[in-house]
């Protein structure tokens, strides 16, 4: 084992910088979808409420490696046959997609719990005071929802971060992706899944510290 992170130590952690890149890329376009789809499902608008509901019914219902593959290999296709040769997506654009897509359907939930979670009195108070919807809901509900989203948002953060390992299937050099390479090499495939093992449970492990912390510190200012 020691071997393994003498020689390969430089590449290890190459690969864990590209997989939590990854997935903080990932998650910042998914925060962005998940709060379209979250508002289209809590506003009133019936026809938003079906285009939110069928986006993550829809997501949810298909596994991330098929999503990968028909963004990897699929969309490209289909583009290069209207006329666009030269169009194509590299490893880290299509995975970014595919888990932002992935992962925005869970954090439209997300997000929706938080908006639902506040009372609805404090929109009806804004709305009273001249406020429109919208400015109501930056202003008011959106501050007091994200409080209880944080733990949540951290949670699917670690999520996104273990899914990260699917798209080695399409080239993307994360941790996984480098494991395989270095286990073909120096054919120690024991000592090598141990280290990367040990390397996705020591940030993951950090992360879930930090989002007891945060939960706990919430509990206690509520």
């Amino acid at each position: 084992m020691t071997a393994i992170i003498q020689t390969y130590s430089s590449m290890l952690l190459g690969a864990l910088g590209k997989t939590i890149l990854l997935t903080t890329l990932s998650l910042v376009f998914a925060m962005v979808v998940g709060m379209i789809f979250a508002l289209m499902n809590v506003g009133k608008n019936r026809f938003f409420n079906c285009i939110g509901t069928i986006y993550v019914d829809a997501v949810r219902g298909v596994p991330l490696i098929v999503l990968a593959y028909f963004i990897f290999f699929g969309v490209p296709q289909g583009i290069k046959s209207l006329g666009f040769q030269n169009f194509r997506l590299t490893a880290l654009q299509a995975g970014t997609i595919a888990l932002a897509m992935n992962c925005g359907a869970y954090m439209a939930e997300i997000i929706r719990a938080g908006i639902e979670s506040v009372d609805k009195g404090q929109m009806e108070a804004s709305r009273s005071l001249g406020l429109s919807y919208g400015k109501s809901m930056q202003k008011v509900v959106l501050p007091q929802a994200i409080r209880t989203m944080i733990p949540s948002i951290i949670n699917q953060f670690i999520i996104t971060l273990k899914d990260t390992s699917i798209l080695s299937v399409i080239g993307f050099p994360e941790l996984t992706n480098i494991g395989k390479t270095i286990s073909g090499n120096t054919f120690k495939s024991l000592q090598t899944w141990a280290i990367v093992g040990l390397m996705y449970m020591v940030v993951i492990v950090t992360l879930s510290r930090v989002a007891k912390r945060i939960e706990r510190r919430m509990s206690r200012g509520r």
